[in-house]
């Protein structure tokens, strides 16, 4: 007698790869995606035709929001990408005046970020929150050198196991009006982790150590909380 046996996947098993193949949202996609979700109910009632629409709208909106698990690096003395996006500008550069570092230079990496990447920013390294500063300004193209100075900004700065400071700004753009930190003085913060989220498009810059050997060029793409994008000198920071 032949075992017959069920090779159908079990529910459990489809809701598993599901998770797999689709990413979570982050939490403040959530009001959002429900806006969209109820419009397009309303839509189909008064026109059918608007409920597709309104459907292909909430899928694309709850997958703008999509935070993908992400794995960064165990070595010390990286610092990781973080957002996903394509490297922007390369150089030495004043950080942010709100933080009272004074105007010696630290090598920045601007990652910029269009509609299409995933917009949840990532911690650079395992460190400590030393401050998290908010200033309201401009509505630039992110994509310009000078949205870094003028832009609507969140700023962090952090301190690495090792004794470094790093900086990293969250600043709005074009269309971008709106920046969520979640990140808070006194906080101990792991590589790779999510801490906020910029809606829609904009540009978040790295500022490492200028002893540092920075490894992305411009143009290069990045995924946030994997990608490395410089080597921290070997000995604590300022």
């Amino acid at each position: 007698m032949t075992d017959a046996r069920d090779t159908r996947p079990s529910a459990s098993h489809v809701i598993e790869l599901a998770k797999q193949v689709v990413p979570p949202m982050h939490p403040a996609g959530r009001p959002f995606v429900l806006g969209a979700a109820a419009l397009t109910l309303l839509a189909r009632k008064i026109f059918r035709p608007a409920g597709v629409v309104g459907a292909l709208l909430t899928a694309w909106t709850a997958w703008f929001f999509r935070e993908p698990k992400r794995v960064a690096p165990s070595r010390p003395n990286l610092a990781v990408a973080p957002a996903d996006g394509a490297v922007s500008t390369v150089g030495l550069a004043v950080p942010p005046p709100e933080l009272d570092l004074g105007d010696e230079p630290m090598l920045r990496v601007s990652v910029f970020l269009s509609i299409f990447d995933v917009h949840v920013q990532r911690v650079p390294a395992d460190a400590d929150v030393l401050r998290s500063v908010y200033r309201p300004g401009k509505f630039l193209s992110a994509d310009l050198d000078k949205a870094s100075d003028d832009n609507e900004r969140n700023t962090l700065l952090l301190r690495t196991r090792d004794g470094h400071r790093l900086v990293v700004v969250q600043i709005a753009g074009l269309i971008a009006r709106r920046i969520v930190c979640d990140a808070r003085e006194g906080d101990k913060v792991n590589a790779g982790d999510t801490y906020g989220l910029i809606r829609f498009g904009s540009r978040v810059d790295l500022y490492v150590p200028a002893g540092s050997r920075v490894l992305v060029e411009p143009g290069q793409r990045t995924i946030g909380g994997e990608t490395v994008l410089a080597e921290l000198p070997a000995g604590a920071g300022a």
